[in-house]
């Protein structure tokens, strides 16, 4: 019984031995150290699953980063693909410039036509006012039409006195003063129709019709005011009004004279003169 127990005895002390070694083996797992600002120190278990955690965290982490870069770079690439896929209503090849110091507004007298300076063959475009001496409104208009030139040197600009050119306003749908024609070539492509007529509203009607890009000068001058425009409307007689007025006076003057002669013009009164 004796040697049994001894036996016994030594198996266990082996055992215990291998188990502590095997202690001492897991025990090598670097345990954190204390936080001082903490109450507690880690554990093994503790810091195999904080371990664990901070895996799990970094990947999601990871995954948004990659995210955030790829947000960034997908507008530029949107705006990049639309410029370039932005399209013009009109094409406008620019005119050669070259030696040229001043542009200024070309003004069509009575004798000269508008067909004789738009080239149908060309695709250079021209914008073309209609307007009268006598209205207030092309007259407010004729300073910043008069700077345009100075916006777009790449264009022609036109002005034609619609009452000199009455074929033209009626082949091209002039039924008021001033209007605004944008032309390529000799075909009319855009109408301004706006009614806040300044330098700043005609340059974005230029620039979204042919995608031209507007000079750096955009200011009103003064010299803008003398000219080759009128600012300021010529007063002068209306020839045509005045013969209106002279027919519609001589008519009635005439009706009230003869008004037995023509009351066959009044309903009903020719059945009273047959009684």
């Amino acid at each position: 019984m004796e040697a049994r127990h001894k036996r016994m005895m030594s198996h266990w002390s082996s055992y215990c031995q291998r188990y502590i070694a095997r202690l001492g083996e897991q025990s090598k797992v670097s345990l954190p150290p204390c936080d001082e600002n903490s109450a507690q120190c880690g554990s093994p278990a503790l810091t195999t699953q904080g371990a664990s955690l901070d895996e799990k965290s970094l990947e999601p982490s990871q995954q948004v980063t990659l995210d955030i870069v790829h947000a960034d770079i997908t507008p530029s690439e949107e705006l990049n693909a639309t410029e370039s896929a932005k399209t013009y209503k009109v094409n406008c090849d620019k005119r050669n410039i070259t030696g040229m110091d001043s542009f200024t507004v070309q003004v069509l007298n009575a004798s000269q036509d508008l067909m004789d300076f738009l080239n149908a063959n060309s695709t250079e475009c021209s914008v073309v006012l209609f307007f009268t001496a006598w209205c207030q409104f092309s007259a407010s208009l004729a300073p910043h039409f008069n700077a345009l030139p100075r916006v777009f040197p790449s264009m022609h600009f036109l002005a034609l006195d619609a009452s000199q050119h009455s074929s033209l306003s009626t082949r091209f749908g002039t039924v008021a003063v001033p209007n605004i024609l944008l032309f390529q070539g000799a075909k009319p492509m855009a109408r301004f129709n706006h009614t806040d007529r300044t330098l700043e509203m005609l340059t974005s009607f230029i620039a979204n019709q042919t995608g031209f890009e507007a000079g750096s000068d955009r200011n009103v001058m003064d010299a803008d005011r003398l000219g080759p425009l009128p600012s300021v409307p010529v007063k002068s007689i209306d020839w045509l009004l005045v013969f209106s007025v002279l027919f519609i006076t001589g008519f009635t003057t005439y009706a009230i004279l003869r008004t037995d002669s023509i009351r066959w013009l009044i309903p009903g009164q020719e059945h009273e003169h047959q009684d």
